[in-house]
């Protein structure tokens, strides 16, 4: 059998762990099991995995602290399991660097298309990039070194951050509903239910100091979808 990619699971669940194990392994990818989140940096030393799927509540560390402490170390991606209608939760993770999540009970088709999306968006950039520039008022965008400054202060991004905003940018005016945003920046289609492309606007705009009650950056088209809006970006306020 084809070997599709090395998987670290950090949970505690035995059952869960259990089927995704076995699920994931006649996929092809090789798994290895984690139950306690203080071992799971030590874990990820030893198997060098190609992607983290990584539970939120773990015995001995939380799985925020983990993804604190990997994304010190690594780029690696990392899939956060989280518990149904814990939005606050699905915010933090992706602040501090998760580059998805996936609400329990878990699908395994769902698991296997956020995990081959993430290993080939990753492969993707590990590729050349082209030197590319976008500016509009006080925002600076440079895709080629990931870098955005906004009025001459640098904003730290996540990678799946930056994506997301370069590709608004890069199609200021127009508006981007969910279906184009997954199949774009996910690699895969809107299942009408997954809240991920809501919750990485959340963090855009807190992190742009856009107003999050009445944003003018990135505008909410109400039953379309998100407006990047080009001439916003002149004020500090």
């Amino acid at each position: 059998m084809q070997l599709y990619g090395k998987v670290l699971l950090v949970e505690d669940d035995a059952s869960l762990a259990q089927w995704v194990l076995e699920y994931l392994q006649n996929q092809g990818f090789d798994v290895c099991h984690e139950a306690r989140g203080d071992q799971a940096v030590s874990a990820y030393h030893q198997y060098q995995p190609d992607i983290i799927l990584l539970d939120l509540m773990l015995p001995g560390l939380d799985g925020i602290s983990v993804c604190k402490e990997i994304r010190r170390l690594s780029q690696v991606p990392i899939i956060m399991l989280t518990a149904q209608g814990e939005e606050l939760d699905e915010v933090i993770g992706l602040e501090v660097g998760a580059n998805d999540y996936l609400v329990k009970p878990v699908r395994p088709r769902a698991l296997l298309a956020r995990i081959k999306g993430q290993l080939q968006r990753n492969d993707n950039n590990d590729r050349p990039k082209t030197d590319n520039m976008l500016q509009f008022g006080g925002l600076n965008l440079n895709l080629d070194a990931n870098r955005i400054l906004l009025h001459d202060q640098e904003v730290e991004l996540s990678s799946n951050e930056f994506a997301m905003l370069w590709y608004l940018a890069k199609n200021a005016g127009r508006i981007i509903n969910r279906d184009e945003a997954f199949r774009e920046l996910k690699g895969r289609e809107y299942d009408g239910l997954d809240r991920w492309f809501d919750v990485m606007i959340s963090v855009l705009r807190k992190k742009l100091g856009d107003d999050t009650d009445s944003p003018k950056r990135i505008k909410t088209a109400w039953g379309k979808g998100y407006l990047f809006v080009a001439d916003a970006w002149d004020s500090q306020d």
